[in-house]
């Protein structure tokens, strides 16, 4: 018997002795996790679809504005990188509601900023403080799960993170068109006041143990590398003048400081991220399949809105409702997609799901513009569906690969990991399109590469994935 359950867990299915209900208990902490999800993801649509309006009323370019969006960005990569020794050191628990409140104050805070410098700096702290929360509340999920039943809890946990996004244009839309832009941070107030309220009375609020002074310069290369990677890919298709300063320089710099974070971290008892879980070879899989599966699903968000928007003049409002259709493939399919991963494996989950990723996206880079309605949102809505099945069994199967007490570890590497793909994938949009608009060339053959590249990451996730199905099978 001991034997069979560790083939079992070596192999990433389930072991039927293991598959029992999920307690009460795991649903409460996932229902109190969600709200911190759900207040990161809605809170970067809405805020990147006020930049025009929020610029107007605080005289400020767009240029400005921008660094609205980025700083975010780069805060949240500085925090993604000491959430794991912040978690070991002070308790998840703990964590995540000190991060809780750090973001719904910052959110009132923003909504208040007189100036587009302070809400440039209170977005600082909104960055900083999600880096912290989402990975927070993945360790909090995975340690109250346990690995065979990861799949089935982020599923759950993953219908609100996939529906904010894809209501957030339609809210952001109908919010602007009623009333004042501070009521896009004036939101979160309520869901962080909820959400901390359960926190306090449903998480597990152990304390964490010493661990050790934090390794600064460890928090300078990890932090600065993987911000400066971000910053750079960001920049790309911005236009400015100087490409090698704003674009290929912070890319060399940050991936330097990553390289030199890694030996630097391989010698050490005491890491700032132990880097040595990537010899663990489901978990090394898994996350490189998240990487490419990250630049797809991450590019397809930022694509899709420019389609409706740009290629067909919609509005924000009709667009929103446009993607909804996408946002509602992935809500129907999730929790199925993490019963199948928990039950096969992520792996060959995975697999699949990115091949239907490829499949779904590449129709885009042939249809006219004045495709048919009814196929343009059957394919929205498949594209949704195969989203689901392509990211979540790569996250359940990093998480379950790893020992509880790696957890806090493994979901900043999982979340790094995915955002920089992330950025890489939306940065190959930016090329493609600012191409086509320096050049020339004609608009729909832009947007028909762009949809073409994004299949063929899609594509790549897919190889990946069958890596990751291999080890998973003690190959």
């Amino acid at each position: 018997m001991t034997q069979s359950r560790t083939d079992t867990r070596l192999s990433g299915a389930v072991d039927p002795g293991l598959a029992d209900k999920i307690p009460a208990h795991v649903w409460r902490t996932a229902a109190v996790v969600v709200f911190g999800a759900v207040m990161g993801m809605l809170d970067t649509s809405l805020v990147n679809i006020g930049l025009h309006t929020m610029g107007e009323d605080l005289n400020a370019s767009l240029a400005t504005m921008q660094w609205v969006a980025s700083a975010y960005l780069l805060a949240l990569g500085v925090s993604l990188t000491v959430c794991g020794w912040l978690g070991r050191r002070f308790g998840v628990g703990r964590l995540w509601l000190a991060a809780l409140a750090a973001f719904t104050v910052a959110s009132t805070l923003c909504a208040l900023a007189p100036t587009a410098g302070w809400l440039i700096a209170l977005r600082v702290l909104q960055g900083l403080a999600a880096g912290v929360m989402i990975p927070a509340g993945q360790t909090i999920l995975g340690q109250a799960a346990g690995p065979h039943r990861m799949g089935r809890v982020m599923g759950m946990v993953g219908i609100a993170v996939v529906g904010a996004p894809a209501i957030g244009p339609t809210i952001g839309g109908i919010m602007l068109a009623n009333w004042s832009w501070e009521w896009l941070f004036l939101i979160n107030i309520p869901f962080g006041l909820l959400g901390f309220a359960l926190g306090l009375r449903y998480l597990p609020l152990t304390a964490g143990a010493p661990n050790g002074s934090i390794d600064v310069l460890g928090l300078v290369l990890a932090g600065g590398g993987v911000s400066a990677v971000v910053y750079g890919l960001s920049e790309i298709g911005v236009g400015s003048s100087s490409v090698l300063l704003s674009v290929w320089l912070p890319i060399v710099l940050g991936l330097g400081g990553l390289i030199a974070f890694v030996v630097r971290s391989a010698g050490r008892a005491r890491p700032l991220l132990d880097v040595r879980m990537f010899g663990n070879r489901v978990f090394a899989a898994a996350n490189a399949a998240g990487w490419f599966a990250g630049a797809a699903m991450f590019g397809v968000m930022v694509l899709l809105p420019l389609y409706f928007q740009v290629l067909h003049g919609d509005g924000l409002i009709r667009t929103g409702v446009s993607l909804l259709s996408y946002g509602l493939g992935g809500v129907v399919t999730l929790p199925l997609g993490g019963r199948l991963a928990d039950r096969f494996g992520g792996g060959v989950i995975a697999v699949g799901g990115n091949l239907a990723a490829c499949a779904t996206v590449a129709p885009f880079a042939f249809l006219p513009v004045d495709a048919n309605t009814v196929v343009v949102q059957a394919l929205l809505f498949a594209a949704g569906v195969a989203t689901a099945l392509a990211s979540l069994p790569l996250t359940a199967a990093a998480y379950a690969a790893v020992r509880p007490d790696q957890l806090p570890d493994a979901a900043a590497f999982v979340n790094i990991l995915m955002r920089v793909g992330g950025a890489v994938g939306v940065a190959i949009i930016a090329v493609i399109l600012s191409r086509a608009t320096t050049s020339g060339a004609d608009l729909l053959d832009s947007y028909h590469w762009s949809f073409a590249a994004l299949a063929l990451m899609s594509l790549c996730a897919a190889a990946a994935s069958t890596v990751l199905r291999r080890h998973q099978r003690g190959r």
